[in-house]
C-alpha cells in the first residue's frame, strides 16, 4: 500500500518533456516519470518521515522501488537507504550489494558507494570484502570499492585506498579511471601530500584522466 502511495503521488508531479530530457541525459538506460530533484524530495519527505519511525529497514519496500521501470522510484530507495543508514549492518551487504548490480549506473552506484563506505567505517570488518570487490569482474563494484571513503578525510584508510586503487591501475574503463580521480581528489584535501606522493609512485601507470582529476587541488 505504501508503495503504491508513493509511485501514485510521484505520478501525479509527471512531465512528459521532463522524462525525455532525464532519460537521455542518463543515455536513455531508464525510463524516468520526468520527476526532478527538488520537486521529488519535497513530495516524497513525508513518506520518509514516516519511514524513519521505525528501525526496522522496509526491504519489501525498496525491492518494490527497484523493480518498477521509473527510476525515480530506485531514487527514492537510495533517499530512504541514505536517511537510514546508521541502522543498516553487516547483515544488509549482500541486498546492497544486488541493488548495485542490477539497474546499475553512476547515479545508484555513487549514492550506494557512500553507503555502503558509512557501514565500512563502522564495521572494519567490511574492508576486506570491498577488497575482494576491487578485484570483481563487475566495474560498479570496483566502482563502489575505490570511492566508498570518499569524504572520510582524516579517517581515511590510506592502506586500503592504496591497494584498491593499485589494483585498478591499467583500465580503461571510463567510470574506474574517472572514480580513481576523484577518490585522490577528496583525500588531496585532507592530505595533499599524500597523494603527490602516490602520484609520484604510480602516474606511469594512471590513466591522464585519473591524474589531471586527482591533482585539480594540488
Amino acid at each position: 500500500m505504501l508503495f503504491n502511495s508513493i509511485f501514485e503521488t510521484l505520478k501525479t508531479y509527471s512531465n512528459e518533456q521532463k522524462a525525455k530530457e532525464m532519460s537521455g541525459y542518463m543515455k536513455n538506460n531508464f525510463l524516468f516519470l520526468g520527476v526532478q530533484s527538488p520537486i521529488r524530495k519535497k513530495i516524497t519527505k513525508p513518506f520518509l518521515a514516516t519511514l524513519k519511525k521505525d528501525n526496522a529497514i522496509a526491504w519489501e519496500l525498496i525491492e518494490q522501488c527497484w523493480q518498477n521501470p521509473y527510476r525515480e522510484l530506485q531514487y527514492f530507495a537510495l533517499d530512504y537507504l541514505g536517511l537510514k543508514k546508521e541502522f543498516l549492518t553487516l547483515a544488509d551487504i549482500p541486498k546492497l550489494k544486488d541493488l548495485a548490480l542490477r539497474k546499475s549506473w553512476w547515479d545508484s552506484i555513487d549514492q550506494l558507494d557512500r553507503i555502503i563506505g558509512g557501514i565500512a567505517l563502522r564495521f572494519p570488518e567490511l574492508n576486506h570484502t570491498l577488497l575482494v570487490w576491487s578485484v570483481d569482474d563487475n566495474f560498479w563494484l570496483r566502482r563502489i570499492a575505490i570511492d566508498h571513503q570518499l569524504l572520510r578525510k582524516e579517517k581515511t584508510n590510506t592502506d586500503l585506498l592504496e591497494k584498491i586503487i593499485v589494483n585498478n591501475l591499467g583500465q580503461t574503463e571510463f567510470f574506474i579511471n574517472k572514480a580513481i580521480g576523484w577518490s585522490l581528489r577528496d583525500y588531496s584535501k585532507t592530505n595533499p601530500e599524500w597523494v603527490r606522493d602516490f602520484i609520484k609512485r604510480h602516474e606511469s601507470k594512471m590513466t591522464k584522466l585519473s591524474v589531471r582529476e586527482a591533482c585539480k587541488y594540488i
